[in-house]
This record gives C-alpha cells, sequence and structure tokens, in this order.
C-alpha cells in the first residue's frame, strides 16, 4: 500500500508550481520583483510561484524565454519585459506568442525591442511577423551549415596533409633501407673478396 501511495503522493504536488520565492528575486504578496539583477536566460527562475499577479523581470540580460514560462500563472495581470537584450531569432517565438495572446490592455510589450541581428534592431518583438522571425532562423541555420562546411574541409585537408606526409616518410624509409641493404651488401662482398686474396697467397706458399 505504502508503494502504491508514494507514487500517488509525488504525482499530486510533484506537478504543483512552488509557492516558495524563487531565488535572486524578492516577492510581496502576488508580486515577485526579479527586476535588475542580471539575470541571463539560463539562470532565470525554472518557475514562479502559482499565485503570481505581477512579474517584473525588466533590466536584466535575458535573451529569450523558456517554452512554456508564464502559461500556467493563470493569476498573471502585469509582466514588466524591458530592457532586456532581446534576440530575435527561433527563440523568441514563445515571448511573440504569449505577447499575442495578451488582452489589448495588456502593456508588456511595451519596450520589448529586438536587440539583435542587426535588421530587426529597435523592432516591438510583438509586431514581428513569423516569416521575419522564421528568416532570421534561416540565417541562422545556413551560418551553422556553413561553419560546418569550413570545419569538414579544414578536417579533410590535415586529412590529406598527414596522408601525404606519412607517404613521403615511407618512401624516404624505403630509400633508405635500400641504400643500407646496398651498404651492407657491398660491405659482406668486400668482406669475402678480402678473404679470398688472403686465401690465396696461402695456397701458393703451401705449393
Amino acid at each position: 500500500m505504502k508503494q502504491l501511495l508514494l507514487p500517488c503522493l509525488l504525482l499530486l504536488f510533484g506537478g504543483q508550481r512552488s509557492s516558495a520565492c524563487p531565488n535572486l528575486c524578492s516577492c510581496h504578496g502576488g508580486r515577485v520583483d526579479c527586476s535588475g539583477k542580471y539575470l541571463t536566460s539560463s539562470s532565470l527562475p525554472a518557475s514562479f510561484p502559482a499565485g503570481t499577479t505581477e512579474l517584473r523581470l525588466h533590466n536584466n540580460q535575458l535573451t529569450t524565454l523558456p517554452n512554456g514560462l508564464l502559461d500556467d500563472l493563470t493569476s498573471l495581470h502585469s509582466v514588466s519585459l524591458h530592457g532586456n537584450p532581446w534576440v530575435c531569432d527561433c527563440g523568441i517565438l514563445y515571448l511573440r506568442g504569449w505577447l499575442l495572446r495578451q488582452p489589448s490592455t495588456n502593456t508588456a510589450h511595451l519596450g520589448v525591442n529586438c536587440s539583435s541581428p542587426p535588421t530587426m534592431r529597435g523592432r516591438l518583438v510583438v509586431y514581428l511577423t513569423e516569416e521575419e522571425v522564421l528568416h532570421s532562423c534561416h540565417y541562422w541555420y545556413c551560418d551553422l551549415a556553413l561553419a560546418s562546411q569550413v570545419c569538414l574541409f579544414v578536417f579533410v585537408v590535415l586529412q590529406a596533409a598527414l596522408l601525404v606526409a606519412l607517404i613521403v616518410f615511407l618512401k624516404r624509409f624505403e630509400r633508405l633501407s635500400k641504400v643500407a641493404r646496398r651498404t651492407t651488401e657491398e660491405s659482406f662482398t668486400a668482406g669475402e673478396g678480402l678473404r679470398e686474396n688472403e686465401y690465396t697467397p696461402l695456397k701458393d706458399s703451401d705449393i
């Protein structure tokens, strides 16, 4: 019975958001203030209390928001996101979609401007078209593909250079081996001739 009870409790409470205030943030009632903490997209808290009504994320170093970060905050009615260097590539699609779903009275989109790429700098994220964002993604993929091809080319060149060096070394080793063999044979032949010359006078003197 206890073995079945433990997984049930984990399923019941594991899916709920913690009510604890996230690290580096300050909380007062339903307000969670994480502004001006130099938070990046990787150091941003993974979740916020379920009862959050006001979330302050402005004046940080955020470039994107993790997918689904704000979806479960059903009581949320105010978010400040300005003062962050948003990168308007594929990673901005979640934030753009979330802003588009907010009521017109919500001012969360104000000050949420693209910091890069240069072609979109200063644009409001909420007003970007999906085609524009996907177009920037294509450039990113193209740059990645180009970098991969350059790395592959360098790798092939290095492999070819090593192969040429190995062939040159083997040729040189073969040539040195032939010279050493010939020298050995000549030395052996010279030694045999010397011994024959020494043997002939001995035979003549015996006669």
